[in-house]
Parts: structure tokens; C-alpha cells; sequence
């Protein structure tokens, strides 16, 4: 429920921003234009924004036939952890990540780079499957999808500024500054937004990922090596053509060059591997 209401309020503060963007380049009846697509938009994303994520990545689905370990480990972490089996898909990037995505545990998917399979050992990628699995469990998938599918609209409409311009009330033409600073102000309030839902609730997939899994130790040594290759070794494509989804992954997955860098939607690899060796049996 909590989750639910957080989603809720996600999206009347990402409508308010797409009224104020367009208040800027259209006066009121750019306001009016922009609050039409933002309740389009909460619509879309709500019911359609796990495909949209899944074709952005080009993921593909697979079956106990067509990728059998990586399928039946899955599974055997639905039951585990009490869930309904979710969809499974496999991304062909090189680079190690991974993430969770749907409305709820009833439609949820999981998905995983090629590049994770081939660098964890079977008891990581449990830890890292136990850990997405463990943000469906506490639902956390529906508010991460539909922010970075809200993101990414926002991101769009802003660089509409740039070309058109502000008007007032009265249709007339503002400072042309002031489009400049919605194109950068706004993807910043976007990200500023999901910063402030993902920090807390990595850490609390951790906890459950190895609760579920039951070796916290695996999925340290996890993320240990997703941070190796995460920075900078070797680029996922796909997250850097869509740098909103990119708090959707077990680890960030950005470079850090320009504004990307500002917006570290996930806590420190260091601090998150302290709180996993902690909770390993004879742990001081």
C-alpha cells in the first residue's frame, strides 16, 4: 500500500512538472496541452511502462528450454521467496547488470544481461536474482518502471523548450533563457526524483536478495565484480541511450561523465557490500 501511495505521488509531482513545462512554452493552453499527455502518460505507464523498459533493452524472453540454468534458478527463487514464477528475459549486453520490472508480483518480469551470466558464478548470479526478486516482493517494481518511463517523457517535453521558447498568459514571447533552463531543470527535477526513491530501497533488496537466497556473502561478491566492469570497463548501450532507466539495475550502470554523473541513483558498492558481509553467518 505504502508503495502504491509513493507511486501515486510520483506521478501528481511528474504532472505538475509537465504543466509547469508546458505553462513555460505554450502559456495556458500549453498548460492544458501538457496536463492531456501527463494523464496519458500516467495511464501508459501504469499498464505498458515494463514492455516499454523491455523493448528499450531489446530483451528477449526465454524459457526452461531455451536458457534452462538460468531459467530453473529463477524459479526455484519464486519459490523461495513465495512469488508467482515471473517472466524471465535475457538482454545481449556485455556489461553485467541486471533488473525487475512489472506492476506487481502477479506481472512481474525479471531481466539479465548476457555479460552477467558469463562473469558470476552460479551462487552470485543467485544473489543477484534473489536481490531483483526481492524488489518484487516488496513491490517496489511498478514505482521504479513507471519513473523512468515518466522521466525519460519529461526529458523529451523539456528539449521542446529549446526550440520554442517560453510564452506568458498572453501568448506573447518570453526570455528565451527561460526555455534554456527548463531543458536542463527539468531532467534534473526528474532525476533528483528518483534519487530519492532508489537509495533506500537498494539496500532493502540487498537484505532481501540474500535472505532469499540465503548467502549474503554470493551476492557481495556480486556486486563487487558488476562494480569492476560498471565503471567505465565496459559500457551497457542501452542504459546510456536511456539514462532514466538506469535506477532500475542492481548497480548503476552510467558513466560519469556530464550531468549523468550528478545523478548516482544507487548507494555506494563499498557501503552496500559492509551491510551484506554483516549479515553473513559468523559475521563479528
Amino acid at each position: 500500500m505504502f508503495n502504491l501511495m509513493k507511486t501515486a505521488i510520483l506521478m501528481a509531482a511528474i504532472t505538475a512538472l509537465f504543466m509547469a513545462i508546458g505553462a513555460l512554452i505554450g502559456g495556458q493552453t500549453g498548460m492544458m496541452v501538457a496536463l492531456v499527455v501527463a494523464l496519458g502518460m500516467n495511464f501508459y505507464s501504469y499498464w505498458f511502462s515494463d514492455k516499454l523498459v523491455l523493448k528499450m533493452y531489446n530483451a528477449q524472453e526465454v524459457d526452461e528450454s531455451s536458457a534452462p540454468q538460468f531459467y530453473r534458478t529463477v524459479r526455484e527463487l519464486a519459490q523461495r521467496a513465495q512469488l508467482p514464477m515471473p517472466k524471465v528475459y535475457l538482454i545481449e549486453e556485455d556489461a553485467p547488470n541486471a533488473f525487475a520490472t512489472g506492476r506487481n508480483p502477479e506481472h512481474a518480469a525479471v531481466a539479465a544481461t548476457t555479460g552477467i551470466l558469463r562473469v558470476l558464478s552460479e551462487a552470485e548470479l543467485r544473489g543477484v536474482m534473489a536481490h531483483e526478486l526481492a524488489h518484487v516482493r516488496h513491490r517496489d517494481i511498478l514505482i521504479s518502471t513507471v519513473s523512468a518511463t515518466m522521466a525519460g517523457a519529461i526529458s523529451m517535453l523539456a528539449n521542446f523548450a529549446m526550440f520554442f521558447g517560453g510564452r506568458n498568459g498572453e501568448g506573447r514571447s518570453t526570455n528565451p533563457i527561460v526555455g534554456l533552463l527548463v531543458m536542463f531543470l527539468a531532467p534534473i527535477a526528474a532525476g533528483l526524483i528518483q534519487m530519492a526513491i532508489s537509495r533506500a530501497r537498494e539496500f532493502e533488496a540487498d537484505r532481501g536478495g540474500a535472505e532469499i537466497s540465503g548467502d549474503p556473502r554470493a551476492l557481495a561478491s556480486a556486486l563487487q565484480k558488476i562494480h569492476q566492469y560498471a565503471d567505465g570497463a565496459i559500457p551497457l548501450q542501452a542504459a546510456e541511450r536511456h539514462p532514466e532507466t538506469a535506477q532500475m539495475m542492481i548497480m548503476n550502470p552510467l558513466s560519469a561523465g556530464g550531468l549523468r554523473g550528478l545523478f548516482s541513483t544507487h548507494p555506494s558498492t563499498e557501503e552496500r557490500v559492509q551491510r551484506l558481509l554483516a549479515m553473513a553467518p559468523g559475521a563479528a
